[in-house]
């Protein structure tokens, strides 16, 4: 389940490690790797705390709520996390789509620090995400910490692959965008109380990349299609 659940960490920090001198990608990888481990293992020794998050801070009258609507720490981390991701990823893609070349550190912010301190959030907020969801599942604590360590330890070995795949093929990089907008919304509607399935947006994930793996099969095999020239083919005829 950690593994699962840190499928996104890895997508974001791979993203965002881009950005960096490629002689600096795989430090900031596991920077970023290591402080979710970190963030994790003080959380889970912190259960007591997490707990108390969710106790509402203020209540307030919204339309499309409850009555009363009761406003926790949880609900306040979960909506700025879910904010920050649909930024960046929108970002993200609209520097794509306008053909902003994406040259290793030459941006005037693509720095190491810049870049752990991205990572910092963004961990902060799946950190939550994935302890409040151990807690659930097991009562040891020492359970959760090992769990954690085992797939911080596997994500470790396959960070590099996953990050330079998603580098190497435009078409999965903007699939991997548009999944941390879908997880970015999640999160602003779980802050609003509105709890959605997450085997079902893990289904969709999945089901979504194994199409484009199928396109960039098919793409491979299948040579580009000609388009006629309707103008030259009008001049020639009399």
């Amino acid at each position: 389940m950690e593994i699962v659940l840190g499928i996104d960490n890895i997508i974001f920090i791979s993203i965002v490690v881009n950005r960096l001198p490629r002689e600096q990608q795989a430090r900031g990888r596991t920077i970023g790797l290591l402080l979710a481990l970190v963030f994790r293992i003080g959380l889970l020794l912190s259960i007591s705390w997490i707990v108390g998050l969710k106790t509402p801070l203020f209540h307030l009258d919204l339309p499309f709520q409850e009555p009363d609507f009761g406003v926790s720490g949880r609900d306040i981390i979960l909506f700025f996390g879910g904010l920050f991701l649909l930024a960046k990823s929108t970002t993200e893609i609209h520097g794509k789509l306008q053909g902003e070349e994406e040259e290793h550190g030459t941006g005037k912010y693509n720095t190491l620090s810049r870049v752990i301190f991205q990572i910092i959030v963004i961990d902060i907020v799946f950190s939550f995400d994935s302890i409040l969801t151990a807690v659930g599942l097991v009562n040891n604590v020492l359970v959760m910490i090992l769990a954690v360590i085992l797939a911080m330890g596997v994500m470790l070995a396959f960070s590099g692959y996953v990050a330079d795949f998603v580098n190497q093929n435009p078409t999965i990089k903007i699939l991997a965008l548009s999944f941390l907008i879908m997880i970015g919304a999640m999160l602003i509607m779980e802050a609003f109380h509105q709890e959605v399935p997450k085997g079902y947006v893990y289904f969709a994930m999945a089901f979504s990349l194994g199409v484009e793996l199928l396109n960039m099969r098919v793409r491979k095999k299948v040579p580009p299609v000609e388009l006629r020239d309707v103008e030259a083919q009008s001049a020639k005829q009399p």
